[in-house]
């Protein structure tokens, strides 16, 4: 597996259950990195996907929730808002991920942790995400320096 896709998978380990049991962030990482050593780069990677995320949580979630109206974001499944959290991140705040790579990886990350039709969502919420792309990027940027 390449070392940026298991980075992306212990990002979304670690985010699970920082979400569903509020352990320290930065223990639950360690411990991950731990029990699967990435190289350095990638494990920065996954360090820079987890501590991002929760920096911007709110602003992600505001996203989730006007791209999947129908499902509240505190209602979703844990997996499936922290695989678009993660690749919302990417995609908004990120600057060396491609938008197809992004996807791609997001979907991928939902069939190997989430449901049945995980993958199928995760992948209709990315793509309205990626049709309004550059303002998402703007507004991300703009509170990102603010």
């Amino acid at each position: 597996m390449q070392p940026r896709r298991r980075a992306r998978g212990i990002a979304i380990q670690t985010l699970y259950e920082v979400d569903c049991a509020g352990h320290d962030a930065d223990a639950v990482l360690a411990e991950r990195l731990d029990g699967s050593p990435l190289a350095p780069g990638a494990a920065g990677f996954a360090g820079e996907l987890v501590h991002g995320v929760l920096a911007h949580l709110q602003q992600l979630d505001q996203l989730i929730a006007r791209h999947a109206p129908e499902w509240p974001v505190d209602q979703m499944a844990i997996i499936d808002r922290n695989v678009l959290r993660i690749a919302i991140f990417e995609l908004g705040i990120g600057d060396d991920t491609p938008l197809k790579v992004a996807i791609n990886e997001a979907v991928e990350l939902a069939k190997l942790y989430g449901s049945d039709s995980s993958a199928r969502f995760i992948n209709g919420v990315l793509g309205s995400v990626a049709e309004r792309l550059a303002e998402i990027r703007d507004r991300l940027q703009r509170e990102v320096t603010s």
